[in-house]
């Protein structure tokens, strides 16, 4: 099929180094891996990691001075000039409104003739419903997020009943909806979505990449790493992540296991606060903050890391379905997080890795320590993870099931 893949959410640079970035190159390769031919139709291209296998359009869409206070007129709320909150988001509403236009232009001044639509669900944004439309196309949604009360939490929202009229807008036009948990399925449903037209598919990895085959070596001998009991985390050092549990638990370990390491992979907002941590409590050299890695030398660092960790604070909802979970676990490291949401269906507890109370520090202590102290336990669960990896989560399998749906609802239409 020819395949239009739009992801309109500027927070989400297609070529960086964000989760998102990376759930985005991963699925459009993946569909092409299938020997489906991808446009992926982007608001920011980004940089710091290869191109996927496809053609790439970034769109350019930044709307001028008067056109956001115009839409900020067209709404009552005069002059956002003193609001950055409310300009950023009159501005996605007005570069939302350029949209299929110049989609459509783009698709055509290539020669696209697109068979269905793939969207990545962004907040203020409803085009792709015009731009499916336009194409006379089916259009699925990927929903990976319940974006409105993510974004009033962590980065403030003023036309909140704007922002979730238009979501249960572009939710319910969908010809169908990719959820990538059960809690954001639950989301979905809330807003008027027949359950027929949601399905689950928790994020993937590729196998071919993340496996157990991968050499420590370079990464190891970067950082000083022989002889040393290696507790990895990789991510994006969002609030979510935990990671001022993540030291205190550390404290702990090193307490009972002198050579503990950690190893943070990654790069965000809690950096900097990591990096006085670390200096002030004495943790140089335990404590090793790699910063932004390229996702293609991810493989090497797991490779170096004994097991993982994935320490989400606790919280009611929990809608994730971390990608680093599943990476891990293909490259046969056992992963070490809190019972929370989908994480227990990632992991089986004993058998792939060990879950533990969420918030429960010294249990979270505990369970690291006690695999680093067994050896053998340890090695089981890695060839457990990686057998476990390879058969039930991978991007392929999610691209085979999207382009079957794809080709039902294209069937549909014409008949």
């Amino acid at each position: 099929m020819n395949i239009a893949y739009l992801c309109a959410d500027r927070g989400v640079p297609v070529l960086g180094h964000k989760g998102a970035s990376v759930h985005v190159r991963e699925f459009v390769t993946a569909l092409a891996g299938l020997g489906h031919e991808i446009t992926l139709l982007c608001s920011n291209l980004g940089e710091g990691n290869g191109r996927p296998s496809a053609r790439m359009i970034e769109l350019p869409l930044d709307p001028s001075p008067a056109e956001v206070a115009q839409q900020g007129a067209k709404l009552g709320l005069g002059n956002p000039e003193t609001d950055q909150v409310l300009r950023r988001e009159l501005r996605e509403i007005a570069a939302d409104g350029q949209l299929t236009a110049r989609a459509l232009t783009l698709l055509d001044e290539a020669g696209v003739r697109s068979e269905a639509l793939y969207e990545r669900y962004a907040l203020f944004h409803r085009a792709g419903e015009q731009l499916a439309q336009a194409l006379g196309i089916p259009r699925i949604l990927e929903v990976n997020a319940p974006l409105v009360e993510e974004q009033e939490r962590f980065r403030g929202l003023r036309l909140k009943a704007l922002a979730a009229e238009m979501e249960s807008e572009t939710l319910r036009r969908a010809d169908h909806i990719v959820a990538v948990s059960a809690a954001v399925k639950e989301r979905v449903l809330a807003c008027g979505v027949p359950a027929e037209r949601v399905t689950v598919l928790p994020n993937g990895v590729d196998t071919t990449r993340f496996h157990p085959g991968v050499s420590k070596q370079p990464i190891q001998e970067r950082y000083g790493l022989a002889g040393k009991s290696v507790i990895g985390f990789v991510g994006s050092l969002k609030p979510w992540h935990g990671m001022d549990f993540l030291l205190d638990a550390f404290e702990q370990t090193v307490a009972a296991l002198p050579e503990a390491v950690l190893l943070i992979v990654g790069n965000g907002p809690g950096m900097a606060d990591l990096q006085l941590r670390v200096a002030h409590e004495s943790l140089e050299g335990r404590v090793i903050l790699a910063g932004h890695v390229p996702h293609a030398e991810i493989p090497g660092y797991l490779a170096a890391m004994d097991l993982t960790v994935a320490p989400y604070a606790a919280q009611d909802g929990f809608y994730f379905s971390p990608m680093k979970i599943v990476e891990s676990l293909a490259a046969g490291r056992p992963v070490v997080a809190p019972n929370l949401g989908q994480i227990a269906d990632l992991i089986q507890s004993g058998v792939t890795g060990l879950l533990y109370p969420p918030g429960d520090r010294e249990a979270f202590s505990r369970q690291i320590v006690s695999l680093l102290n067994d050896r053998p336990r340890l090695h089981a669960m890695g060839r457990a993870a990686t057998a476990m990896a390879q058969t039930a989560f991978s991007w392929q399998k999610n691209a085979r099931w999207v382009t079957a749906r794809m080709a039902q609802l294209s069937q549909a239409r014409s008949s």
